[in-house]
């Protein structure tokens, strides 16, 4: 009896993310459509002749009707086939593939350091209302949230690692590293430790853990300010009131009840600032000419390739739309009543 409710609501659950995927497409091509770029020109250059101009524009299938090209766009991708970069002469899927593991090995870094730092905070906060600890985080955290962060970039890179040495500088890795460890993963911190070379890991710990500090000082103002928000609300009500006449301790007043009861809420806002990291990793890539995805798609937008640009769009949409999954999944491990329906 309790199957066919769970069934039904699996299968409107994998029809939600097939509508949304469905959409995501359409806004994707859109988009790609929308460009004042001329796919054609960017291929051919501006000294192609008319005739050059016409047999290309036919191959790429823009002289058919937009639904037509719609539907050769959606069989594209159904195959993997997201076209060739102009920039390197590579299909753009193995160029995302080489690109995206780096910007995301910086961004879990980046929302680890975010999180870490940023739930305690906000407790912290919360928990010392209108006193001095609460004052100094919500001065902190709207001063990492207003500044700008390649500012904080150029500053981490000219005392850390100009003055101090304390970071590696630039890129994922030492010069006299780079190209030492072939990638499995594409993760250089696993995959160095995969082949047992520990002095590219040690490098690479060096030169990520700035960059990533500087992008989660961002997702660290957001997360602290929220969870401030969220306990502040917690301790005000009469179940915590009760906990305290009860006897019961602080420690086990706040993070037993109160913090318990904002974990779901938690859940969608480090998931949501992951996203974002990922997403608006582009200064960051740029200021430590960091080879990630942000540093692709900037490249690529610069030169007006469609195919990358699109394909970028596209990776950023399905990249959330896996965050809230991940999300409703965190909600029934976190919430019993969700478990329940």
């Amino acid at each position: 009896m309790r199957i066919m409710p769970r069934v039904t609501g699996g299968l409107g659950f994998i029809g939600s993310i097939a509508v949304t995927l469905f959409g995501l497409l359409i806004l994707t091509f859109i988009i790609g459509r929308m460009m004042p770029v001329d796919p054609v020109l960017a291929i051919v250059g501006d000294e192609a002749t008319q005739a050059t101009y016409d047999r290309v524009y036919a191959r790429l299938g823009l002289d058919q009707p937009l639904y037509v090209q719609f539907f050769r766009f959606v069989a594209d991708i159904a195959r993997g086939d997201f076209g060739v970069a102009l920039l390197t002469g590579r299909p753009v899927i193995e160029d995302i593939a080489r690109v995206f593991p780096a910007t995301i090995e910086l961004g879990t870094i980046s929302i680890i350091i975010g999180a870490g730092l940023g739930i305690p905070l906000g407790v912290l906060a919360a928990t010392n209302r209108n006193k001095f600890p609460d004052y100094f985080v919500r001065f902190f955290s709207l001063l990492a949230y207003s500044t700008p962060t390649f500012w904080f970039g150029l500053m981490g890179l000219l005392v850390f690692y100009a003055m101090l040495g304390w970071s590696g500088g630039t890129g994922r890795v030492e010069v006299f590293y780079t190209g030492l460890v072939d990638p499995i993963t594409g993760f250089l911190l696993i995959d160095s430790v995969l082949v047992g070379e520990w002095d590219v890991f040690w490098s690479a710990l060096r030169n990520i853990w700035l960059p990533a500090s500087v992008l989660g000082l961002n997702s660290m103002a957001y997360i602290s300010r929220m969870t401030r928000s969220f306990m502040i609300e917690q301790l005000g009500q009469e179940y915590i009131v009760t906990a305290r006449i009860k006897g019961l301790s602080r420690g086990t007043v706040i993070w037993r009840h109160a913090f318990r009861n904002i974990r779901v809420q938690l859940v969608t806002i480090v998931a949501l600032a992951y996203g974002g990291l990922l997403e608006g990793a582009v200064l960051i890539e740029t200021v430590f000419s960091w080879p990630g995805f942000g540093g692709y798609l900037t490249s690529n937008l610069m030169i007006g390739d469609m195919n990358a640009v699109m394909a970028c769009t596209l990776l950023v949409g399905v990249l959330f739309i896996a965050l809230n999954i991940l999300s409703d999944i965190l909600y029934r491990v976190f919430d019993p009543r969700t478990r329940a329906q």
